[in-house]
This record gives C-alpha cells, sequence and structure tokens, in this order.
C-alpha cells in the first residue's frame, strides 16, 4: 500500500493507493485484482478486495465502486451498494464514516480528495477523458454539496501511466492543444515523428492546481513499467493479453 503525505496526517481520515503485492488472483490477474468487470474469478476479486481494506484500516468499512465509464459524473454516497448495483460514475464523495470511497484504475490517475476540517472525502477516476470532461472539479461541486469548502481540501494524484510510458498520436495532442495552447507543456518529442509523450499525471495535477485547494501532492510511480507494483491496461495490449487486472485506491473517514 502507498501512502501519500498530504493525506496521511488528517485525524480519522484513512486512505491507500494499493499495489497488487499480496492478493489471490493468479494468470494476467496475479496479485489483489479488485475489478469485478475483469475477468478474473469473482470470489478472488472479493477476497482482494478486503484485503484492501483490512490494510487501510484495523475497523470494519463497506467499500463502494463505481462502474466507471470515462466520464465527470459524480456522486454524493450516503450509503453502501452491492457491486452488481455500482452507479456509471467516475467520482463519489461522502461525509459518511466507514464507506470508503474506491477508485479502480490501470493507467488512469486515481486521485483523492479530503476536508479534514468539513470531514468530506472525495475520489476521483481520473483518465485524460475524464480530466477534461471535468470529472475533477465534479468531484469539488460533490463535496461542496456536503460542506467541504475548496480552500481546505487537499488532493493526492495516485500512481498512473507515467509520461515516459504514454505515447500518443497527432490528433491526441491536437485536441489538448485545441483546449488551451499551455497544454502543450504536458507533451513531449517521441521517438517516432508526430508521437509525443503525455504527461497524465503532471496535467492532473495542474488542473487540481487551479482550483484553489489547500494542497496537492503527485506520485511518481510508473504502472505500466513497475508490473511487480501495478496493472496496467497499457502493458496488456501491447503484449495482446486480452484483459487485465484492476488496482484499488480507497479513502475512508474512520468513526
Amino acid at each position: 500500500m502507498i501512502l501519500l503525505d498530504s493525506l496521511s496526517g488528517l485525524a480519522s481520515i484513512r486512505h491507500g493507493f494499493f499495489t497488487r503485492a499480496g492478493g489471490v488472483s493468479d494468470g494476467i490477474y496475479a496479485g489483489k485484482n479488485c475489478g469485478f468487470g475483469s475477468g478474473d474469478d469473482p470470489d478472488k476479486v472479493s477476497r482482494n478486495r478486503a484485503r484492501c481494506i483490512a490494510e487501510m484500516t484495523n475497523g470494519g468499512a463497506a467499500l463502494v465502486t463505481a462502474y466507471q465509464t470515462h466520464s465527470a459524473e459524480a456522486l454524493v454516497v450516503d450509503a453502501p451498494w452491492r457491486p452488481e448495483e455500482s452507479p456509471r460514475v467516475d467520482a463519489m464523495a461522502t461525509n459518511r464514516p466507514d464507506i470508503a470511497l474506491g477508485i479502480l484504475t490501470a493507467d488512469c490517475a486515481p486521485v483523492l480528495f479530503a476536508d479534514p476540517q468539513a470531514m468530506v472525502i472525495g475520489g476521483a477516476h481520473a483518465g485524460w477523458k475524464g480530466a477534461v470532461g471535468g470529472v475533477l472539479e465534479a468531484t469539488i461541486e460533490a463535496m461542496a454539496s456536503l460542506g467541504a469548502e475548496p480552500h481546505r481540501i487537499v488532493a493526492a494524484v495516485g500512481p498512473c501511466i507515467a509520461q515516459a510510458s504514454y505515447e500518443v498520436g497527432p490528433e491526441f495532442r491536437d485536441r489538448f492543444l485545441a483546449d488551451d495552447r499551455g497544454n502543450d507543456r504536458f507533451f513531449r518529442d517521441g521517438e517516432r515523428p508526430d508521437h509525443p509523450y503525455f504527461d497524465l499525471g503532471g496535467y492532473v495535477a495542474a488542473r487540481l492546481g487551479r482550483l484553489g485547494l489547500a494542497g496537492v501532492e503527485q506520485d511518481a510511480h510508473d504502472t505500466v513499467a513497475e508490473e511487480a507494483l501495478f496493472f496496467s491496461y497499457r502493458r496488456a495490449t501491447l503484449r495482446g493479453e486480452g484483459d487485465y487486472g484492476r488496482g484499488l485506491s480507497a479513502i475512508m473517514i474512520e468513526s
């Protein structure tokens, strides 16, 4: 489990960016695959998720995850749900203790949020589509509806695909430059003409930095390059593996 300093010192708030190490799944899902959307044995997925929660807290907690679609939709969570009832959203917020908000990723950026004064937390699944579409801002809005204030919120951007592993095409870069010419700083020339490398984590952190938050922290791991620690959609695709595991990031208020 990876902990980031910005969230670690907050009383009664627990978080974790979990690695794949120590799980019960095998094959291409080896380790702590936490995604019911994968082709893994659902019982093994459940056991992996339970191990993550046990790592994060000594008490009980109900883990909720969403059916993520790379949208900018956010939901206020009042009570847990069964996995088969997962709502189609990419961000969640709550002020209820012992509900762990879980974000599933395999290269996209998981972002965890907390307002320690209002005791409101949030989590977002930020791939490039969601980030451009406003999922980070939607998370802040959902938290604000529960009494959070942006100037008190700290955010932590967890492990995701690093720039050195994220080659994109020219149309991808054009999309970002059309939105803001300043986005050119998140691209660097690649080995092939018109195939630059994109800094997803840096882009997400920069968008967060414009929201007037109390602090933004960014993890430096690379989910593609560090196979022993992380699942990766891109790595699985390049190998033609057909499917891939999902890593979990979670945050909760402990009662």
